[in-house]
């Protein structure tokens, strides 16, 4: 019995301390306390100490361990592991990681989470977002753009060159505004909700293009040239990466330069002559500036002794004599401007490439830098724009519109759907949010952007098709009064765009993700194949035990915290998000543990294993976006209001995330799922998605009036205006709210029950029989008016429905 009792003794203490993750050193002296307690109780012999010893010993003496452990693992390592090829390492090495790191090391610090700072506009952010921004969307009429002039009226064109909508990104040295990412966000998402072409137009400069690359890498005489002229709307940029062959995979683009001398404003210079083909090429029909990407290749060896430098960029002007801007594209009805770009043989200086030429070659690097921060911002914050407006007009609609003399938005089959889009309005704006801070604190979050362009775009399309089939035909019917329509159209567009979202799950977030996010895997990747050092053998030797460490600590996490359900698991608050910080400790000791497993089983094999890759990607973007809504919950002081959002968004993406855990256990390599299923789901899974009582406060809160309603919607263009259909319904969603008791009022004195229609009917019964004041009457008037608004569709002469043909052509409109 005593020695079982040490026995157990001594698998609690090991057990323990890879828990805490303590030092080898540590761990050692630790077992050698337990030994020395097993030898005074007559447990441990000389036999036993010599075991130890021998095992002990040559990993705590490092030049033994170095040579006789470390070495040879490094060789099998290097026969698993093929080294990076250039473009991977650019890639890699690229972007910076930064929470999502810590979630992918099996021990989440909420604290640091919460310690980031609270975001906030400056004082001229908010008064842009107030007023030029507030004005512009008061200024586009969608159907307008959309049906009859295919583009932007040019005065709304003006009016963004006018007040620097193009230039949120340029410093204000050079004449532009300098904003925040998390400003840039919040315009965003406020156009985006109006006019996905709004959005686009002002996206693109401030994403990736020649304001951003000139930015970071171009020279002083190409800052002071364009800049100031980008920032004045003098100049209207565009960026060319996609060609027919090359769209998701960019970097196998087939337009090169050859490094050549030729003429140039009459003299001869050393120059290149660029071929491309580029297409889906965003404001490319209006651009003056075309940012070119393509293969530099030098065969004369005129800059030097290597042939193929490599992916370059370079500003090219669009006036030159064989830059050829091609017709439009026509993307699913959104009438942003897109289309192609061409040039054979173009002669321009070796000045032309960005930075110079000294960045011949850096063109990827400088691409995949630059990437990791636009993608952040453009297409999640559009995203969250374009739902955070559903979510409120949605809710609206379907407290406006009866169906079986009830609001249908109080039908339980409405508020499902319902609950989905404003669960996923609030979990998003959360994610922009957190993810501009992180690029406002200087990140470069190449891993984060991926999660949040994939998810985001994703949950944007499906949101867009449950409002959808809850406005029915008000969604269908297209015209001024349908704010749905060209979304629903155009929600392909930004799952397609920007590295399509299927090669993004399955090949890029966790690509990416398990060597920069793992604290050892680049460490040892890095020093396997150190060559030139001298301390690759050292390094990898801290990496690799490092990593054994690592694993041990998260089979014993897992195992620990899949027993006990995680609830002696450490979490920041004892309220009702408790439980939530403990579930994610269990899930990230999973994808921590998993990764290993995945990456010891298949070695480079991983990244061809794309469902397997896709799977553990989908833990550690489930991670993000939960936490991402827990930070919001927090930085908007915690108001329990609120609490049914944050519940939806959290326990849909945890759902998410075991939907994915428990198909990567059916599947995993080597027929250890079953295995790692006791360990992991010791008791099945402990999940549910989120109830149908959790459904109908989500729902309430999108119909009724009220300060969470307002912060799920907060920064969209709520403005009862002309041309703003979800303005005009927001204001019908008050007064119908406010007839209701009018309505009863009337009903009672005249002792029949009136259906809820017809209220301008039932204003004239209640004046007659004196029941209602002429305020009243003429709230019920105005009431109806509204109510048929927001429930009829628009209807058009058969002539209305041909395009019309204006004189000018778009290129005109925006010059």
């Amino acid at each position: 019995m005593t020695t079982l009792l040490w026995i157990i003794a001594m698998i609690l203490v090991l057990g323990t301390l890879a828990y805490l993750r303590v030092s080898l050193l540590t761990t050692t002296i630790a077992a050698a306390v337990v030994m020395t307690a097993g030898w005074a109780l007559d447990i441990v012999g000389p036999i036993s100490w010599i075991v130890f010893l021998v095992i002990a010993l040559p990993f705590n003496i490092s030049a033994f361990r170095q040579n006789m452990i470390s070495r040879p693992l490094m060789k099998v390592y290097r026969g698993i592991m093929p080294e990076m090829s250039t473009t991977e390492k650019e890639a890699i090495e690229a972007g910076t990681t930064w929470w999502e790191a810590d979630l992918f090391a099996g021990n989440p610090n909420w604290k640091k989470l919460h310690n980031y700072p609270v975001a906030r506009l400056s004082a001229d952010e908010q008064a842009f977002l107030d007023g030029p921004v507030e004005e512009v969307c008061r200024m586009v009429n969608q159907h307008q753009v959309s049906h009859q002039l295919a583009d932007l009226p040019a005065d709304v064109w003006q009016y963004l060159k006018d007040h620097g909508f193009f230039a949120m990104i340029i410093k204000k040295k050079f004449g532009g505004l300098e904003y925040s990412a998390y400003a840039q966000s919040r315009v965003l998402q406020k156009l985006a909700g109006l006019s996905s072409e709004l959005a686009s137009t002002v996206g693109v400069p401030n994403s990736l293009g020649p304001g951003e690359l000139l930015q970071h890498y171009g020279t002083p005489e190409q800052q002071n040239h364009y800049l100031p002229r980008l920032a004045k709307g003098l100049e209207v940029p565009c960026f060319a990466l996609t060609s027919p062959e090359a769209g998701s995979d960019a970097g196998s683009i087939p337009d090169f330069g050859i490094v050549c001398k030729g003429q140039w404003e009459g003299e001869e210079i050393l120059g290149m002559k660029l071929t491309w083909n580029k297409r889906y090429i965003t404001l490319a029909p209006v651009a003056t500036v075309l940012g070119l990407a393509f293969k530099l290749r030098d065969p004369d060896h005129l800059l030097g002794d290597k042939e193929e430098l490599g992916i370059t960029c370079a500003l090219i002007p669009t006036d030159m004599d064989g830059v050829e801007t091609g017709r439009r594209h026509f993307p699913l009805n959104c009438m942003f401007q897109n289309g192609p770009t061409h040039g054979n043989e173009v002669f321009v200086p070796l000045s032309f490439i960005i930075g110079g030429p000294k960045m011949a070659g850096q063109g990827w690097r400088m691409l995949v830098e630059c990437l990791s921060v636009g993608r952040g911002i453009t297409l999640p914050s559009n995203s969250a724009g374009g739902v955070k407006t559903a979510a409120l007009a949605t809710g609206a609609y379907a407290r406006i519109r009866r169906q079986f003399k009830l609001p249908i938005g109080k039908l339980e089959g409405i508020e499902e759907p319902m609950a989905r889009i404003g669960g996923n309005a609030y979990l998003m704006d959360a994610v922009t949010t957190l993810t501009t801070t992180g690029i406002d604190l200087g990140e470069k979050p190449s891993v984060i952007s991926a999660i949040v362009k994939y998810h985001l775009t994703d949950r944007m399309q499906r949101c867009v098709i449950d409002a959808m089939d809850i406005h029915g035909g008000k969604g269908v019917c297209l015209g001024p009064n349908n704010y749905l329509g060209r979304g629903y159209q155009a929600a392909p567009i930004a799952i397609t765009v920007e590295g399509a979202n299927i090669l993004t799950r399955s090949m890029i977030i966790y690509g990416q993700g398990a060597i920069r996010c793992h604290p050892y895997v680049l460490a040892e990747m890095e020093s396997a194949f150190d060559t030139q050092s001298g301390q690759g053998l050292a390094n990898f030797d801290a990496a690799i035990f490092g990593h054994i460490g690592f694993a041990t600590s998260n089979f014993v996490r897992s195992f620990w915290l899949g027993v006990t359900s995680s609830r002696f698991s450490n979490a920041p608050y004892s309220d009702k998000t408790k439980r939530y910080y403990q579930q994610m400790n269990r899930f990230s000791a999973n994808l921590a543990l998993l990764s290993d497993l995945a990456m010891a089983t298949l070695g480079g094999n991983l990244k061809r294993k794309e469902r397997i890759s896709a799977r553990l990607g989908d833990l550690l973007s489930q991670l993000y976006l939960a936490s991402a809504t827990l930070k919001r919950y927090e930085d908007e002081g915690r108001q329990t209001d609120d609490l049914p959002l944050v519940q939806w968004a959290v326990e849909d993406a945890l759902y998410k995330l075991q939907a994915s855990l428990d198909d990567l256990l059916d599947n995993f390599p080597a027929g250890l799922g079953g295995v790692l299923r006791v360990i992991i789901f010791p008791f099945g899974r402990p999940l549910k998605r989120p109830s149908d009582v959790l459904d109908h406060k989500v729902a309430k809160i999108m119909q009724t009036p009220c300060e969470s309603r307002d912060r799920l919607g907060k920064g969209q263009f709520w403005t009862n205006s002309e041309h703003n259909a979800v303005g005009i319904q927001e204001q019908t969603l008050l007064d119908i709210i406010a007839s209701e008791p009018l309505h009863d009022k009337v009903c009672k004195a005249s002792g029949k029950r009136l259906p809820f229609m017809w209220l301008d009917k039932v204003a004239a019964e209640g004046k007659a029989l004196g029941v209602l004041s002429d305020t009243e009457v003429q709230l019920l008037e105005r009431a109806e008016i509204g109510r048929m608004k927001s429930i009829n569709v628009d209807d058009f002469d058969p002539a209305e429905l041909r395009p019309e043909m204006v004189s000018t052509t778009s290129q005109e409109r925006a010059a």
